[in-house]
C-alpha cells in the first residue's frame, strides 16, 4: 500500500517503543527502551514501576524514532498506538502521548491490539505469510492460537487456561535462581542440560479443546526443586532443558494439530517466547514434516517493539479506520 510515514507507539508492558514505517512495511526506524534493569530485582514486572519509567522515557524514545527516520511530526500520515491488552498504567502512557500528538498536529489516530501487532511482525520480513494462516502468539502475558482467514479477521482457536508460556519461563527461572527475564536465562542454561533428564507432564485437555495449560508443569518443577534441592549447576541445567522441552512439545503439538484440522497450510510463530531457539527449531521441524510453511520474524521483532504496532496500524489507517481522541486504554482488549 502506498502510504506516507506512520508513527507507532508501544507501551503495553515494560518496553517503551516507537517506530516509523513507510508504506506500512518499510521500517525507517525502530527504537526500544527496555526496563529489564528496573524489574530484575523483583523477578517480574512491577506495574507501578513500569508506568513511571514509561513516563520518563516516552518523549525521548518518540523523538529518537522520528529523528532516525528523518521525519517531522507534520510529515506523518498518521499515528498508531497499542490500546490493549496490557498493564493499564503502561498503556495509558502510550495512549496519552499518541492522542496528544494526534490532536496537536491534526493527524489521524488508530488504536491497535497488541496481539495483532505481534502477528504483523511476520509481515516485516522478506517472507511475509499469505492469508489464510494460523498464528501462535506466545509471550509473557499471552499464549493463544488465532486462525487468520483474511486481513484484519481473527478467530480464537485456543488459548492458555492459566499462565502464559512466558510467565511460566519467568517463574521457573526464579525457582532456579536464574534471574529475570526468564526466557533468555532458561534458554542459555538449557543448552548445557539434557532435555530428556526429567519427564515433566504435558497438559492435555480432557474436553479435547485446543487450549494450553502451564500451571501443572510449573508446579511439578517447583516440587522437583524442593525434593532434590539444593541443586548443583548440572541439575539446574537439566531442569531448565527438560522444562523447556516439555513447553516446546506442548506448543508444537497443539499448533500443528490445529493447522491440520483447519486445513491451513501456513503457520506464523510470534511473540516474545518465539525468540526461543528450541521452539523455533521444534515447530520448524514438525511443520516441515506435515508440509506446512512456517513464518517466524527475527527475534528482535518477536519481543515487544513498535514496528509491529505501526504495521498493523498502517493497515487499519489505510482501510479508513480512525480512533476518536476519547479513545481509552483497554487492559483486557480481545482480538477476534
Amino acid at each position: 500500500m502506498a502510504m506516507g510515514p506512520v508513527l507507532g507507539i508501544e507501551s503495553s508492558c515494560d518496553e517503551t517503543a516507537a517506530a516509523v514505517l513507510a508504506d506500512g512495511r518499510r521500517v525507517l526506524s525502530s527504537v526500544v527502551a527496555s526496563q529489564d534493569d528496573v524489574h530484575a530485582p523483583y523477578g517480574g514486572v512491577v506495574p507501578e514501576l513500569a508506568s513511571r519509567r514509561h513516563i520518563e522515557v516516552i518523549t525521548p524514545v518518540v523523538e529518537r524514532a522520528l529523528a532516525e527516520a528523518g521525519v517531522a511530526l507534520g510529515g506523518l500520515a498518521g499515528i498508531a498506538v497499542t490500546q490493549g491488552p496490557g498493564l493499564v498504567g503502561s498503556l495509558l502512557v502510550g495512549c496519552s502521548m499518541a492522542k496528544a500528538l494526534a490532536w496537536a498536529h491534526a493527524l489521524p489516530l488508530v488504536g491497535v491490539n497488541h496481539l495483532e501487532g505481534h502477528i504483523y511482525a511476520a509481515f516485516l520480513t522478506d517472507d511475509p505469510p499469505d492469508w489464510p494462516f494460523l498464528a501462535l502468539v506466545v509471550s509473557g502475558g499471552h499464549t493463544a492460537l488465532y486462525h487468520v482467514p483474511a486481513p484484519r479477521q481473527y478467530r480464537l482457536v485456543g488459548q492458555t487456561r492459566d499462565d502464559a508460556a512466558g510467565e511460566a519461563f519467568d517463574k521457573v527461572a526464579k525457582l532456579l535462581g536464574l534471574g529475570f527475564p526468564g526466557g533468555p536465562a532458561i534458554q542459555r542454561v538449557a543448552g548445557q542440560g539434557d532435555p530428556r533428564a526429567i519427564e515433566f507432564p504435558v497438559a492435555n485437555m480432557t474436553d479435547g479443546a485446543r487450549d494450553f495449560s502451564f500451571s501443572g508443569i510449573k508446579t511439578s518443577v517447583s516440587l522437583h526443586v524442593r525434593r532434590h534441592g539444593p541443586l548443583g549447576e548440572r541439575q539446574v541445567a537439566d531442569v531448565a532443558a527438560s522444562f523447556q522441552a516439555a513447553v516446546v512439545r506442548m506448543l508444537v503439538r497443539k499448533t500443528v494439530r490445529a493447522a491440520l484440522h483447519l486445513g491451513v497450510k501456513r503457520l506464523v510463530l510470534t511473540g516474545g517466547v518465539a525468540a526461543n531457539a528450541a521452539l523455533r527449531a521444534g515447530l520448524a521441524a514438525e511443520a516441515g514434516e506435515h508440509g506446512l510453511r512456517l513464518h517466524v520474524p527475527p527475534p528482535r521483532l518477536c519481543t515487544d517493539n513498535a514496528a509491529m504496532i505501526t504495521a498493523a496500524g498502517a493497515e487499519r489507517l489505510a482501510a479508513g479506520e480512525r480512533a476518536p481522541l476519547t479513545m481509552n486504554a483497554v487492559p483486557d482488549l480481545a482480538l477476534a
